[in-house]
């Protein structure tokens, strides 16, 4: 009979999480899992699931401009932020209600609160208190919203929480660059509301393609969007029921929210790291090796609590091979972090796998660009002024493609099949002998010339 209580304890069941216990049960191990929030975490609840809820939302004043041109006659259509955050909360209540069933069905014990480490094979629920011992843990507590700090800070909020604001906000602004602080402007401008954000840096997307970038600029300028580069929050004061922004220029905003989406951390916080001897690096992050292993033996780590790649499948992916390995007893492949297909949930959207032009021509000594814009189809019939933007690179010594970025409707979709050619290893001559499918946006990406 084991000396442990289970034979897996998890802590945290976002998506790494919950995968790796659901599956370790599913190859016969004795699991418990422990969560103080929500079962799905922070993809389920507060990222992922609902932001794309509110892309779709976003996105209908464009189908309604468009569809006059199609025949469609509509009558003034109206939008309702409260009916949109009602019927979101019923679907995440499901979603998570589908996520603890199949924990349980599955033979995993859970536990709804918290829990830290107490030493290399014991954990501790926070509430009740009581002690468990595990043959190995697991840590998947993921991230957290970094919080800045300056006079008035107390008043913004972060991506946590504008999911269930009480009312859609008139006049936002959004504090950061990257592609949450992005997707966010782009969806609430889509909604309504009057959106500037302050880019830190010069441009938006730090580490995208530099050309797929200022095409998503100028089509959210256009659409709306006060874009503010090289620039960031000094202080806020409350004034007239409505928050007054000074930014470090000096230039002034009056706006009813301020949401900050200056990035994520791990966490990582009041976990009990330092307890069990596990090592993190200076930003929380729990250092593991290929395998998720930990500075401890017997404890591992999946997800955003790493800080590899954040990214909701590359969790699940991690959790499912910490199982296999471990508990299935399977040969499992090392996750390539290098062609993992991601996208930017604008309007348009963005979709990238690969390298881009800059990093290919840091890392290959012979590049080859090929790109290409144009107005969709459906777009110019309606006279939207929406554009597509494709860009390939390749390496001219190998004809190997390098890298695909893609900006207009549909580009996630597109993505994650042109991933599954490039980590084939598809050359450039694949994707020229492919036959084109037309009318098609994707075709381009078969018969661009250059």
């Amino acid at each position: 009979m084991s000396q442990f209580d289970v034979d897996l304890f998890v802590v945290g069941a976002g998506s790494g999480g919950v995968r790796a216990a659901r599956v370790a049960a599913l190859h016969g191990a004795r699991v418990a899992i422990a969560e103080g929030a929500n079962y799905g975490g922070t993809c389920v609840h507060r990222g992922c699931v609902p932001k794309k809820l509110m892309v779709y939302a976003s996105r209908f004043p464009d189908q309604f401009k468009a569809g006059v041109a199609f025949g469609w006659s509509t009558d003034a259509p109206s939008f309702d932020w409260k009916r949109l955050i009602g019927n979101k909360n019923v679907e995440l209540a499901r979603l998570e209600g589908i996520y603890h069933r199949n924990l349980v069905g599955a033979g995993v014990q859970t536990f709804s609160e918290n829990a830290e480490l107490v030493d290399a094979h014991t954990v501790q629920l926070r509430a009740s208190g009581k002690q468990i011992t595990a043959e190995r843990i697991l840590i998947a507590t993921g991230g957290v919203p970094d919080r800045q700090l300056f006079e008035g800070s107390h008043l913004t909020i972060t991506s946590d929480e504008v999911f269930d604001l009480a009312e859609l906000p008139g006049r936002v602004l959004i504090v950061g660059g990257g592609y949450i602080a992005t997707e966010f402007a782009s969806l609430l401008r889509g909604l309504g509301s009057e959106v500037t954000q302050l880019v830190r840096g010069p441009s938006l997307l730090r580490g995208f393609d530099d050309d797929i970038v200022a095409v998503l600029d100028e089509q959210l300028r256009r659409r709306g969007v006060r874009l503010c580069m090289n620039e960031s929050v000094k202080q806020i004061y409350p004034r007239n029921g409505a928050l007054d922004v000074t930014a470090t220029s000096g230039q002034a905003f009056d706006v009813d929210v301020v949401l900050l989406s200056t990035g994520r951390h791990p966490n990582t916080r009041n976990l009990g790291l330092d307890r069990a001897g596990v090592e993190v690096d200076s930003r929380g992050a729990v250092i593991v090796d290929k395998s998720g292993q930990t500075s401890v033996e017997s404890i591992y780590a999946v997800g955003d609590v790493t800080n590899r790649l954040n990214l909701t499948p590359i969790a699940i992916r991690e959790g499912q091979a910490f199982a296999d390995r471990h508990f299935g007893k399977l040969e499992v492949a090392d996750l390539d972090y290098a062609r993992v297909p991601t996208a930017v949930f604008t309007t348009p959207e963005v979709g990238v796998v690969g390298l881009s032009e800059k990093l290919a021509r840091a890392n290959f000594p012979h590049v080859r660009v090929l790109k290409t814009q144009f107005g969709p189809m459906a777009s110019s019939f309606a006279g939207l002024q929406d554009r597509v933007a494709m860009k390939v690179v390749i390496d001219e010594d190998t004809d190997r493609v390098l890298g695909v970025h893609i900006l207009g409707d549909g580009a996630a979709e597109m993505i994650q099949m042109v991933g599954v050619a490039l980590t084939a290893n598809a050359t450039w001559k694949d994707f020229r002998q492919t036959v084109a499918l037309h009318p098609t946006i994707a075709e381009e990406l078969v018969t661009l010339k250059g």
